[in-house]
């Protein structure tokens, strides 16, 4: 859904906190409160730095890209440096209520949590993966906030920037925490969409899709399905025990194996039928996953 034509730039947390009126504690870092108070156009904004929202009440609707969030109230969305994110105030809803934690990866810079942010995959969701929050879930998170605002009230000493950067740390463990509970809750969910994406696979490799598109990409069936790849990824592990991207490649070695011992089947059409462009790139993955080539694999099994 495109609302607006014009994406507002908030690469800096003091742009966005001057876009809805609020006052700057700390140029790096921010939590933001939203109510009836505090004017919320319908815009779309690029964002330059992190932000998670605990979002309390109904009353707009948050899109990414052209998928509109899976959420309503008590829960948590969140959006990594680049993402643009899309704002629609419904106009017979009351007006949105919610806490925002901002930080800019410049605060990182140099802490252990800036090496580990790329673990927190739920930043990089792009659609219908908000975070659904029990009521104890919704005050542990709370907590933290109000104690990341108690530090930016007090005055700046040596010690304000670790302790700020620890409550930050604990929260988005929290959130991991609430998200594999929602990955639990969520079981059919879970064995549905794996379900789907066998099938997508099999179709992939069996109908000639590869041969048209290529070598099977993790994106392409997270699409097909609806997920973000992150979330997609994070599904298929939880199901599995192994990534997206080896699933796909256990995949393709069963087929592989099938069909170079398939006497009508030359190396060219088989590199064609699992999308690999050249013949050496698939002699290649073969012997990776194998151990061995085709011409050794079929001496194995006794073909010669």
């Amino acid at each position: 859904m495109d609302y607006t034509t014009d994406i507002i730039k908030a690469d800096t947390i003091e742009q966005y906190n001057r876009f809805f009126g609020f006052e700057t504690r700390h140029p790096l870092v921010g939590i933001v409160h939203f109510d009836s108070s505090v004017p919320q156009p319908t815009h779309r904004m690029t964002l330059g730095f992190y932000a998670l929202f605990l979002k309390k009440t109904t009353g707009c609707i948050i899109n990414y890209g052209k998928t509109v969030y899976d959420f309503d109230d008590e829960t948590v969305v969140s959006f990594a440096p680049g993402q643009t994110v899309g704002i629609h105030r419904l106009e017979d809803g009351p007006a949105p209520e919610a806490v925002g934690l901002l930080f800019h990866p410049d605060f990182l810079h140099r802490t252990s949590l800036g090496q580990k942010m790329k673990q927190y995959s739920f930043f990089s969701y792009a659609s219908n993966e908000a975070l659904h929050l029990s009521t104890e879930e919704r005050v542990i998170l709370q907590d933290y906030m109000e104690k990341i605002v108690r530090e930016l009230q007090h005055p700046i000493d040596k010690f304000s920037k670790s302790l700020i950067i620890s409550n930050i740390e604990v929260l988005l463990n929290y959130c991991m925490r609430f998200y594999e509970r929602q990955f639990i809750t969520r079981e059919d969910m879970g064995h549905d969409a794996l379900a789907r994406f066998e099938q997508l696979l099999d179709d992939y490799l069996y109908f000639g899709t590869a041969t048209r598109e290529g070598i099977p990409t993790v994106k392409y069936f997270a699409d097909k399905i609806c997920l973000s790849p992150n979330y997609f990824g994070d599904l298929v592990k939880r199901e599995t025990g192994k990534t997206a991207q080896e699933y796909i490649q256990l995949k393709m070695i069963g087929v592989a194996k099938d069909a170079v011992l398939d006497p009508n089947l030359n190396t060219k059409q088989i590199s064609d039928m699992l999308g690999f462009q050249y013949p050496q790139h698939f002699l290649r993955f073969f012997k990776k996953q194998v151990g061995c080539t085709p011409k050794e694999y079929r001496a194995k099994i006794g073909i010669s």
